[in-house]
């Protein structure tokens, strides 16, 4: 009998473990954990990973250790995204890693975390033949990847993921107006790849990958009195007007009204303004009023491949 395979996705804010079975064409999930970790807190626009966030980073991976020799799991793949690529202690936490655990951090590059992103987002079916732009927001960065179901037209990773903006832009509560169009003018000078790019390409739709956009997901059908399960859906599809209403709430919202709104987890409280404000930005840049959210992303894109490499 085939051992279930373990992937882990270690970004800025979170950590993820999957385990599951190994059939590439259904694969159950057997366990997914899902950590907090901050890792960027504090430390990501300097360049470091501070003393706290390292130590929660590293008993989180062993934690991941327990759970991948109770399910006897193997091959497990580790990737690391943004903050362990751009911090000066970046290595030293992976070598840590190493030696307390046994696990082996593949450190990848933004072209490399787009790839996977697009392989877990297509997985989860809702790719056509129409032009799609994909945005992944992380803590550390942003990926736009722009698509069909066929493949990838263009793709591009930008440092201006949820911890860096929350850091820069973010210091009042809610976010002061002036802070808005100080972010707004940031992305202009940060995102001119991507709007060049998208002159070649009629993007009809916009995919979120999971992450906040689950967020918005949930908060949107929990207000409309709806039942909600995140794991009975691969993907979701969003009223327009639904979307703009709530994200438009949560930019002008206060700390303890979002972290009294059902459906946002603590991770997401305050980072789900700046999230907000990069989606909302982008659509209004590339006049996009088709927005959908996607529960695959970047550990399903390597999941996908792990298990094609298994047959």
């Amino acid at each position: 009998m085939n051992k279930p395979v373990a992937v882990m996705d270690l970004g800025t804010n979170t950590f993820h473990l999957l385990i599951t079975t190994t059939d590439p064409d259904d694969p159950q999930e057997l366990l997914h954990l899902f950590e907090p970790v901050r890792l960027g807190q504090g430390g990501i626009n300097k360049g470091i990973i501070q003393p706290d966030a390292f130590e929660r980073g590293i008993n989180t991976m062993h934690k991941f250790a327990a759970e991948i020799a109770r399910f006897d799991a193997g091959p497990v793949k580790a990737i690391a995204t943004s903050a362990l690529r751009s911090t000066s202690n970046g290595k030293d936490f992976i070598d840590q890693v190493k030696r307390d655990t046994g696990i082996a951090i593949e450190v990848i590059n933004g072209d490399s975390e787009a790839e996977y992103i697009y392989q877990g987002v297509k997985a989860s079916g809702c790719l056509t033949d129409e032009h799609t732009i994909i945005i992944d927001i992380g803590g550390g960065s942003v990926e736009f990847i722009i698509c069909d179901a066929d493949g990838i037209k263009w793709k591009q990773s930008f440092e201006v993921g949820a911890a860096r903006l929350m850091d820069k832009f973010h210091q009042y509560d809610p976010i002061p107006a002036d802070s808005v169009v100080e972010l707004q003018e940031y992305l202009d000078d940060k995102l001119g790849p991507l709007f060049e790019s998208a002159k070649d390409y009629p993007i009809a739709k916009l995919i979120g990958s999971s992450g906040a956009f689950e967020t918005f997901a949930e908060v949107l059908e929990l207000e409309k009195g709806n039942e909600f399960d995140l794991k009975a859906i691969k993907s979701m599809d969003f009223d327009n007007q639904d979307f703009l209403e709530l994200t438009a709430r949560l930019v002008a919202s206060t700390h303890e009204e979002r972290a009294e709104t059902k459906g946002i987890i603590p991770l997401r409280v305050d980072m789900i303004v700046v999230v907000s404000l990069i989606t909302r930005y982008v659509m209004d840049k590339l006049d996009i009023t088709d927005v959908s959210m996607s529960m695959y992303s970047l550990k399903e894109g390597v999941l996908q491949k792990l298990l094609s490499q298994k047959i």
